[in-house]
C-alpha cells in the first residue's frame, strides 16, 4: 500500500469567507486568497507541519471578497511563494467583489518573482482552460476540475469545481455554485462518489438547491466542512443542510469556533483523523477516525483502475 502523508486545514479567519489547505506527500496547496491576522499564525504552523516553505499552488475558486479579498491577497502571496496561481475563468467586472484588483496584484507578483529565480505561472480556469487538459489517468490520482464548463450570468455558478485526490484520502470543493444543473452534472462522475472524503459546502451551506440529498447520497463524504464565522447573517450553514447531513451520517464540521485539522494517521495509507480546534489555541472540541474510500486502491494497477472507472471524459492538473 502506497503511503501518502496528508493534510487538509479548514481556517478560522474571525470574519466572513473561506480559507482551506491541502497538502499531499510535501505538495501544499492554498485553497483560496484569504489570509487575516487570526489566520495566519495557524497557517504558518501548517506549512511547517507540512514540512514546506512554499506553496506548490494558490487556487481561487471565485472573485467575490470572501474568496479573494484585495486587502489580504498581497501578504498571504509573499508568505506562501505559490509557484502556480489558479484563478477563476469567469470576468471579475460582472462580480462586486475584489476581483479585479486581485488580478492586477497577481500580475505583479509574476512579474516580481521573475527577479527573483521563478516565474510563476498563472492559469485561468475558464471552459477553454479545462478542454484543453488531457483525460485523467485515473492510475496517476491526479487533480480534477469538473467546473465551470460554461461562462453564465450568475457568478457563483462559474466557481471553479475541483477534486484534490493526490493524497491518502480526497477534498472536493466547490466554491460557490449553486445550480441543481450543475449538481445533476456532477452526480454522473463515478470518480466523485468513489472517492470524496471530505467535501467543502457549496456557497458555506446555503440552502440554494444545489445540495440535496441525492447528491449528497452520490458524493457521500464521510466528514463535510462549512467555512463561516460565528455570527454570518445568513445563519450558514443552514438549518436544513445541517438537519439533512445528520440524517445522511455525514459528520459536519465549521470553522465557526476553530480550525478544523485532517491528517492521515498511522501508515499513511488511507485512516486520517479529523480534529475541530477552538479558535486561537490547541484545544480540541471534537476528534473522529475515518478511513478512504481509495484505501484499498492506492497500489492498485492500470487494469485494475480501468475496471473500476471504466472510460471517463475528465481533466487532471
Amino acid at each position: 500500500m502506497k503511503s501518502i502523508f496528508t493534510r487538509f486545514r479548514a481556517y478560522h479567519l474571525g470574519t466572513s469567507g473561506s480559507s482551506f489547505s491541502y497538502c499531499a506527500g510535501g505538495n501544499f496547496t492554498m485553497i483560496e486568497g484569504r489570509m487575516t491576522e487570526e489566520s495566519r499564525p495557524q497557517l504558518e504552523a501548517e506549512m511547517d507541519a507540512c514540512g514546506v516553505d512554499h506553496a506548490g499552488t494558490l487556487h481561487i475558486t471565485s472573485w467575490d471578497a470572501d474568496h479573494c479579498n484585495k486587502y489580504e491577497l498581497p501578504d498571504l502571496l509573499n508568505l506562501i511563494r505559490p509557484r502556480r496561481i489558479e484563478c477563476p475563468g469567469y470576468d471579475p467586472h460582472i462580480d462586486y467583489g475584489h476581483g479585479e484588483d486581485c488580478l492586477k496584484i497577481i500580475a505583479d507578483y509574476r512579474t516580481q518573482r521573475r527577479n527573483t529565480g521563478f516565474t510563476p505561472t498563472i492559469d485561468h480556469v475558464t471552459p477553454a482552460f479545462i478542454r484543453g487538459l488531457q483525460p485523467a489517468s485515473a492510475k496517476a490520482f491526479n487533480d480534477m476540475f469538473f467546473n465551470p464548463y460554461h461562462i453564465v450570468d450568475n457568478a457563483n455558478d462559474n466557481s471553479t469545481v475541483k477534486l484534490f485526490r493526490g493524497g491518502s484520502f480526497n477534498v472536493l470543493s466547490l466554491g460557490d455554485v449553486e445550480s441543481p444543473n450543475i449538481g445533476s452534472f456532477l452526480r454522473r462522475s463515478s470518480i466523485l462518489g468513489s472517492e470524496t472524503d471530505v467535501m467543502i459546502l457549496a456557497h458555506h451551506g446555503a440552502d440554494n438547491g444545489f445540495t440535496t440529498r441525492k447528491f449528497m447520497n452520490h458524493i457521500d463524504p464521510a466528514v463535510a466542512i462549512c467555512s463561516s464565522n460565528y455570527a454570518n447573517q445568513y445563519d450558514h450553514p443552514r438549518p436544513e443542510i445541517k438537519e439533512m447531513l445528520h440524517d445522511e451520517g455525514i459528520w459536519l464540521k465549521t470553522t465557526k469556533t476553530g480550525d478544523v485539522i485532517i491528517q492521515s494517521v498511522g501508515t499513511h495509507t488511507g485512516t486520517f483523523e479529523v480534529v475541530n480546534l477552538i479558535a486561537k489555541s490547541t484545544e480540541i472540541s471534537s476528534r473522529r477516525i475515518f478511513h478512504s474510500k481509495k484505501a484499498g486502491i492506492l497500489d492498485a494497477n492500470g487494469d485494475t483502475l480501468r475496471q473500476r472507472y471504466g472510460t471517463h471524459r475528465r481533466w487532471p492538473r
